[in-house]
């Protein structure tokens, strides 16, 4: 595999002349936008880059982007991306998919291309809902939601991505909201990471789920409900005048108030982005009671599937001749006669 050469290019560059059909105040412009701008701070170049996308609203972002691209069919997206980035591992590769595309029928192939470390960065776009498909109930919907498919509120626990990522072996974990200036920081991080990097991006159905994050998502006044977490720095939030402290008897987080600034006083802990425990911990925090954990929660690199594909294949043909003829007629083979046999 080959580093990639870096290229410079602006936002217009990864831009498509297609129009862009999502419904007015959809999150996914936000997200569009942040993509088209974090590409070239990475220095992407379009004729090496692939997004490839399953079955959804989030999964029309192909057409936006001027690479190349792939819009397969519902929940197959990893397996596809898994077969790109094999027959081709110089390409930069990523995945978009969505809470239902990603986590009910394509949930099976999501495990495997985390767990595999597959080296592409995966964006999972969260709203809690179908909205493709006029609004029934995900499985990243909360208990009690209305939907046509769930009338008098779902009774499904809802499962939580991140959760889940760390759950099938990802080693990379990160978090944004659709609309936050940090989250090209956090696609910034995810590809800099050399594994399958898997970012949950909270992203507002503006028609079937309208501000179903308002209360830490919210452009104006939700600010201090947001914990955005940074390597070696102390887990601060609403304006450092709080932060999280561990309590290890316990083995839980605990809220603290940080005064005149003294978060050691406090007890606030550091974060340690290679703490996969910790990372377990934070993934799960019940919002309400505690901020919602954003940015990097884990990033330990892992040799990657297809190095270790690549390696496992140049070590089987090492030494060897390829020589097709011998091959055909190793073993067992026979002739057939092709002549006619004589009457009888």
């Amino acid at each position: 595999m080959n580093a990639p050469v870096k290229i410079e290019t602006t936002l217009k560059d990864w831009e498509t002349d297609q129009e862009v059909r999502w419904c007015p105040g959809c999150g996914d412009y936000a997200i569009l936008k942040a993509v088209q701008r974090t590409l070239p701070q990475l220095g992407s170049d379009p004729a090496n880059t692939v997004f490839i996308s399953g079955i959804g609203c989030s999964s029309r972002f192909p057409y936006y982007i001027e690479s190349y691209g792939f819009h397969t069919i519902h929940g197959r997206a990893p397996a596809v991306a898994t077969g790109v980035k094999l027959a081709n591992p110089d390409l930069d590769v990523w995945l978009v998919t969505g809470d239902g595309d990603g986590l009910s029928i394509g949930g099976n192939h999501m495990m495997h291309v985390l767990r595999r470390n597959v080296n592409m960065q995966i964006m999972l776009f969260n709203n809690e809902i179908y909205g493709l498909t006029k609004g029934q109930y995900s499985p990243t919907s909360r208990e009690g939601t209305r939907t046509p498919t769930s009338p008098i509120g779902s009774v499904d626990h809802p499962a939580n991505p991140c959760a889940f990522a760390l759950g099938s072996g990802a080693r990379f974990v990160g978090r944004g909201i659709d609309v936050s200036k940090n989250l090209p920081d956090v696609l910034n991080a995810a590809h800099a990471h050399q594994g399958a990097a898997f970012v949950e991006i909270f992203q507002n159905c503006i028609v079937y789920n309208k501000d179903v994050f308002d209360a830490f998502a919210a452009p104006k006044g939700a600010e201090g409900q947001q914990l955005w977490l940074a390597d070696g720095e102390p887990m601060l939030f609403d304006k450092g005048e709080k932060g999280l402290a561990f309590d290890a008897e316990n083995l839980h987080f605990t809220v603290v108030d940080v005064v005149d600034g003294d978060w050691q006083a406090a007890g606030v802990r550091v974060h340690n982005v290679k703490n996969r425990v910790m990372a377990h911990l934070l993934a799960e925090l019940p919002f309400g009671e505690f901020p919602m954990p954003l940015g990097v929660l884990y990033d330990d690199p892992a040799p990657t599937y297809e190095s270790a594909v690549i390696a496992e294949r140049e070590a089987s043909v090492s030494g060897k001749e390829a020589n097709l003829a011998k091959l055909l007629s190793g073993g067992q083979t026979w002739t057939v006669d092709g002549t006619a046999a004589d009457p009888v």
